[in-house]
């Protein structure tokens, strides 16, 4: 199987990456060129912006470092979970009732938007719009849960509660007390999809280019320029789209969020009979413990279980098996079966667990900081930046803009988070 280049071994054998759908190349870029609004970054974030800006009639170039879709767009979970961590209640009290409840729309219709990209553009994602579960694993975690469906019916978003019978029919599997159910939501082949949005892209004229690491960003009189080894791209905007992978990129930007690995582990396809008895109606569940797991099956019976990884490559490799046991708890019919692919990547983690939207320079937005719901979130918040772009006022738009402030302590922020995810392992084990 082909792994993910220049990438560590024990991230790098990707379910996604093996049944990728065939790809044009996209040569790096080469010399100066001249653009309405250059992307930086080739996630779900770059990738919308470039599509809508292109549809709109901009001439777009957008950069990737390495190729579409090799970070966190082509390595996750491929769930698409509506809305926000915060409930609708939560940000009408944080940002007023007018701009609360329009984040409540725009993020919870980002099952809409994905959903309504793949039937445009006839991607081929495997997609099933079959609803996102959350599965509870105690009655105070059912109640909160219950809570933020009450919240979301009141706007009419069709999200139901569960219980344990509910529970066990759709999962196939005891263990939990309840939940609910958004019915907005789905699951897909992440790497699938982003690699549709680049073909849909480039079809409505957007030029892309692989192996294009910007190594310079600035001003350039009324403009902005963006550097690579072996070219630039002169622009009226630029849009930064590298999440957890944003580095030193237009310092202090990457130190808003605080990269956190996932991993992720995959069967061969089951038996049908095995795979029969799991998640029967496709779905894609994520729990309420404090370090949650996902599980699922891909479109050929392939059973995938996912969750909180680690930094250094023995402790990566101890979560990975933790996952494998983890999934035999559940589903005690998965002994024996062959474990094929193994993986991870960077989430990108926010202080307050909501999306960021920083002005870093009067032409140059920037949209990143996704908690694990990037698939829904990045791809909306691709058309904020797209709006952005085009010409909107930061105040019109549906999500609040700030300017970047780096999380206090950032360099020592990977220590308090081998700290906490000690003390919620302790936690999860309790049942606290």
């Amino acid at each position: 199987m082909p792994p993910i280049a220049h990438e560590r071994t024990v991230l790098a054998h990707s379910l996604w990456a093996d049944t990728a759908n065939p790809s044009p190349p996209r040569p790096a870029l080469s010399g100066a060129v001249r653009a309405d609004c250059v992307m930086i970054g080739g996630g779900f974030t770059g990738l919308s912006a470039a599509l809508h800006l292109a549809e709109a009639g901009q001439d777009v170039v957008l950069l990737e470092a390495e190729t579409v879709g090799w970070g966190a767009s082509g390595r996750n979970g491929g769930q698409v979970n509506p809305g926000l961590k915060d409930g609708p209640a939560a940000l009408a009290a944080r940002f007023g009732a007018d701009l609360g409840g329009r984040m409540t729309r725009l993020s919870g219709a980002g099952g809409d938007l994905v959903f309504d990209l793949i039937e445009k553009h006839k991607i081929r994602c495997d997609a099933r719009r079959v609803g996102w579960i959350r599965a509870a694993h105690t009655r105070k975690a059912l109640a909160s849960l219950h809570a933020v469906a009450a919240e979301w019916r009141v706007t009419g978003a069709p999200v139901d509660d569960l219980g344990a019978v509910d529970m066990q029919r759709l999962l196939g599997a005891p263990g939990y007390v309840g939940g609910i159910i958004d019915r907005r939501g789905g699951n897909l082949h992440p790497l699938n999809y982003a690699l549709g949005l680049a073909d849909a892209a480039e079809r409505a004229g957007a030029r892309l280019h692989g192996d294009s690491r910007v190594t310079g960003l600035g001003p350039d009189g009324d403009l902005v320029t963006v550097t690579t080894a072996q070219g630039r791209v002169t622009a009226q905007r630029a849009l930064i789209c590298t999440n957890a992978y944003t580095g030193g990129l237009a310092d202090p930007l990457g130190k808003t969020v605080v990269p956190v690995t996932s991993v992720q582990v995959a069967t061969a396809p089951l038996s049908s009979n095995v795979a029969a008895s799991i998640l029967p109606e496709g779905h894609a569940p994520s729990d309420t413990r404090r370090l949650l797991i996902y599980f699922r099956k891909d479109a050929q019976g392939r059973f995938i279980i996912g969750g909180r990884g680690a930094l250094a490559d023995r402790d990566v490799l101890a979560r990975q098996q933790s996952l494998r046991e983890v999934a035999l708890g559940l589903y005690p019919q998965l002994d024996g079966t062959t474990w094929l692919h193994a993986w991870g990547g960077n989430v990108a983690i926010t202080r307050d667990h909501l999306p960021g939207l920083h002005l870093v320079a009067p032409n140059v937005m920037a949209g990143l900081g996704y908690n694990g719901r990037g698939v829904g979130m990045a791809t909306v918040m691709g058309t904020v930046l797209a709006s952005w772009a085009s010409g909107a006022a930061t105040e019109t738009l549906d999500f609040p803009v700030t300017r970047p402030r780096p999380i206090p302590f950032h360099s020592l922020r990977q220590i308090g988070v081998r700290s906490t995810v000690a003390a919620y392992r302790l936690l999860d084990r309790l049942g606290a």
